[in-house]
C-alpha cells in the first residue's frame, strides 16, 4: 500500500527530552509545510518555559497548544502541563483533564492515538528518550493506520527505556540517531513535492 505524503508530525519524549528537542527542533526547516505536535511529560505546576524557550531559538513559531485552536503549518505545538494534548478530526486541537495515562498528563499515548485517527497514513510518529512505555500503544495505532514511525536509536537516548518499549512492543520503521533526526523531518516535504 502506497503511503500517504506526510501531513502531520508527533513527537513524544520524556526524561532527557531538553537536549533531545534541542538537537532536533533548531535545526528544522522554516518550510516544513506541517504542524508538528509534541508532547514533553512535565510536572502539573510547570509553566511555558519549552513553548518560550524554543520559540527564541527555533526557525519554525513554537506555541502552547490552546484548546479548540486550528492546527497551522510550519508551527510546532507543545501540550501545556497537566493537560493531555488531543486532535480532533477536524484538525483542531483539543485540550483535556482525563486521567493520567501511563501515569501521566500530558501523555504521549493520547497525542499519538488522536492524531493516528485524524491523520492516518500522513501522519509521522517520533519516540525520544524516555523512562516509561508512555507512546507504545500510540505507535501501534499510526502503524495500524498506515502512518510511519520513527524511534530514537536507545544508544542515544539519555533513558534508553520509551524508545526500546516502543521497538520491541510495537515495532517502528526507522531507528535514527538523535542527529539524524532532524535532517530526515526536513527531507519528508523535499522528497513528496
Amino acid at each position: 500500500m502506497k503511503r500517504k505524503n506526510t501531513t502531520a508530525i508527533v513527537i513524544g519524549v520524556s526524561a532527557g527530552g531538553l537536549a533531545a528537542l534541542s538537537a532536533i527542533l533548531p535545526n528544522l526547516s522554516d518550510h516544513l509545510n506541517l504542524p508538528i505536535l509534541i508532547v514533553q511529560h512535565l510536572s502539573p505546576g510547570s509553566d511555558d518555559f519549552l513553548a518560550t524557550h524554543y520559540n527564541k531559538i527555533c526557525p519554525l513559531a513554537v506555541k502552547e497548544a490552546e484548546d479548540k485552536e486550528a492546527l497551522e503549518n510550519n508551527t510546532i505545538y507543545f501540550a501545556p502541563a497537566n493537560y493531555h494534548l488531543m486532535v480532533e478530526q477536524d484538525k483542531t486541537i483539543a485540550l483535556s483533564t482525563m486521567e493520567q495515562v501511563q501515569f501521566s498528563r500530558p501523555a504521549i499515548d493520547v497525542l499519538f492515538e488522536t492524531a493516528a485517527e485524524a491523520y492516518t497514513g500522513g501522519l509521522v510518529g517520533i519516540i525520544l528518550t524516555g523512562a516509561n512505555s508512555d507512546g507504545t500503544c500510540g505507535i501501534r495505532r499510526i502503524r495500524q493506520l498506515n502512518g510511519v514511525v520513527i524511534a530514537q536509536s536507545p544508544e542515544t537516548a539519555e533513558v534508553d527505556i520509551m524508545p526500546l518499549s516502543a521497538i520491541n512492543n510495537a515495532g517502528v520503521d526507522k531507528i535514527l540517531d538523535l542527529q539524524e533526526i532532524a535532517p530526515y523531518i526536513n527531507g519528508l516535504t523535499v522528497k513528496e513535492t
